[in-house]
């Protein structure tokens, strides 16, 4: 099993952070290169316990579908989505929140393993890991810079 710790420091409040990271609009938003939008389940707005949203994106060239649920939900603290259906083996993105003294400390834990046994832990150790890291920095970057500014009141409207 593969794990990928982020953590990135929002100068905006923790039930802002919260609540961007589970909107679908801003993750929309956020993941530009992909061409990445949700087909099924919760297609806009947010997500909460029990929702289940499919993407489609494209990655290394290809057209990827994956269809995650929220299984923990804890608000403004935790949720956690885990992989129903989708190209890896086993997928599960922990998504944490703490008060810090400027804002909000955001920490990613996002963990999973590809198929094909041997093959796919090594596919996963010399590529898969930098490449789902690079995107997750980048999605990061994305929703720091929407909470930091006003352009967080376009995905949620009542929300501090």
């Amino acid at each position: 099993m593969q794990e990928i710790r982020l953590t990135t420091a929002i100068c905006a409040p923790r039930e802002r952070v919260f609540d961007l990271a589970r909107s679908i609009d801003a993750h929309r938003a956020s993941a530009t290169g992909t061409d990445e939008r949700a087909i099924s389940g919760v297609t806009t707005g947010l997500i909460g316990l029990n929702d289940e949203v499919t993407w489609e994106a494209r990655h290394f060239g290809l057209r990827l579908r994956l269809t995650v649920k929220v299984t923990e939900f804890d608000r403004p603290n935790h949720f956690r989505d885990v992989m129903v259906s989708g190209n890896f083996q086993k997928m599960a993105h922990d998504h944490l929140f703490a008060a810090d003294a400027v804002g909000t400390l955001m920490t990613d834990c996002f963990v999973f393993n590809s198929p094909f046994g041997a093959l796919g832990r090594s596919l996963d150790a010399l590529f898969l890991a930098r490449y789902l890291r690079t995107f997750l920095i980048h999605r990061n970057k994305a929703l720091k810079d929407l909470a930091e500014s006003k352009e967080w009141q376009h995905y949620l409207c009542a929300s501090p």
